[in-house]
């Protein structure tokens, strides 16, 4: 797997993630850049799509990394779709999970697989436009500043702790798709950046569950 599989420089193992997409892994590629350049000391062992028409795979295939394709038929039964992304990350060594553009909300199985150990970006600044459509809400609210949120997952969709946070202005004039390519540079940006202080065992939750980042 390339770099993927090198230690840090001072020897520690790297961190083994497990990476879930849906669409064209623009956020993935930017987490196996990082980790390609050293910036961030983790191991990408599977990629997981909803849907096997996803242009994601393909950066995975093109980084040597393994991938498995769902589809509508698996996810017919919703259990049975979440226990087998459980059993296909823990067959692959994934430590943690890394939800990057998937489209759907990871279920009982999944969480209780990896207990704060799963985590997602979402396109606005959580608690605000919440849903699959936060862009869209938030341009047409009118606001002057969105942004992206990386937060753990839990069993509400889009609520569980947040890990950080990057604002992202709506500039006077913007289009829909100027404000999208806006906030997608961000998360470019910002969730490699997080993978990395989790890869470097720097996130924490304490005992109100909110989120602690040592050094930062």
């Amino acid at each position: 797997m390339g770099k993927n599989a090198k230690k840090a420089k001072d020897g520690r193992e790297s961190l083994k993630i497990g990476v879930l997409i849906s669409g064209s892994g623009t956020n993935l590629q930017a987490i196996i850049d990082a980790i390609d350049a050293g910036k961030v000391n983790a191991q990408v062992v599977l990629v997981l799509s909803s849907r096997p028409d996803a242009y994601g795979l393909q950066r995975a295939e093109a980084a040597g990394i393994p991938t498995v394709a769902l589809n509508r038929d698996v996810y017919a039964d919703a259990h049975a779709a979440n226990q087998r992304i459980a059993d296909e990350m823990k067959a692959a060594g994934a430590e943690y999970l890394v939800m990057a553009g998937y489209m759907r909300m990871v279920g009982a199985e999944v969480l209780d697989a990896y207990p704060d150990r799963v985590v997602n970006l979402h396109p606005a600044l959580l608690p605000s436009f919440v849903g699959a459509h936060a862009i869209q809400d938030a341009f047409e609210a009118g606001v002057k500043v969105t942004g992206v949120t990386v937060h753990f997952a839990n069993a509400e969709y889009d609520k569980g702790p947040i890990i950080a946070q990057k604002a992202v202005p709506v500039k006077e004039g913007d289009t829909i798709d100027e404000l999208e390519a806006r906030i997608h540079k961000a998360e470019h940006k910002l969730y490699p950046k997080v993978v990395g202080w989790i890869a470097d065992g720097r996130v924490s939750l304490d005992e109100s569950r909110h989120v602690v980042v040592a050094g930062k």
